[in-house]
């Protein structure tokens, strides 16, 4: 038990940081579009991300570095897009969070956008395969367990994520809420964007 409990305060501890795909689940969640198949999508990216780590897969990524550097451009270029976007959606649209509106993205769309902001982001690999699976080397024999913990831990906040979100809908009912919230992921986009850019 000791080994899952520091498995899942650890991968808690990497995954509170706001980030991309974080950004990216609360504004899934404060639309109520397809709350449950992103977060599933992010617990399962994580999960096998988690489980490479363990695994051993760490190594292979530290062998070759040019995996780190691809992810880190490509993850830079979608997310100073995406950044873009959400600027142009705060200047250009007067919207408030209608939750009875149909929904202006598809399933298949939003999906494949929740899994640019996990695979092209090169904190990901960081985080989930080279540090939980360098740590999770300390615990041996019991390394599974620690990555069952880290899992876990991915699949309560993602769940608490989307769906907690909603406890905001009545503020974001505002259009005036909505363009801030369009403002701050353009600018948590651009500047993760930047980081990658310069190496940090």
């Amino acid at each position: 038990m000791a080994t899952f409990l520091a498995g899942f305060s650890l991968g808690l501890s990497l995954i509170l940081a706001i980030g991309s795909q974080n950004a990216f689940v609360l504004k899934q969640g404060l639309k109520n579009q397809y709350v449950f198949i992103i977060c599933i999508v992010c617990a399962l990216s994580d999960a096998l991300l988690i489980s490479f780590g363990v695994a051993g897969f760490g190594v292979i990524v530290s062998k070759y570095p040019d995996i780190e550097i691809v992810a880190r451009y490509g993850g830079a270029i979608f997310l100073t897009v995406y950044g873009l976007l959400s600027f142009k959606s705060a200047l250009m649209t007067d919207h408030a969070l209608l939750t009875d509106k149909k929904t202006s993205c598809s399933l298949l769309k939003t999906v494949l956008t929740c899994l640019a902001f996990t695979w092209l982001n090169p904190h990901v690999y960081l985080d989930t395969v080279v540090l939980l699976g360098s740590i999770s080397t300390q615990y041996q024999p019991h390394v599974w367990q620690f990555g069952l913990g880290a899992i876990t831990a991915s699949v309560v906040f993602f769940f608490s994520l989307g769906y907690g979100s909603r406890l905001l809908a009545p503020l974001f009912q505002q259009p005036k809420a909505w363009k801030v919230l369009e403002i701050l992921v353009g600018v948590i986009m651009l500047s993760i964007a930047a980081s990658l850019l310069l190496g940090n």
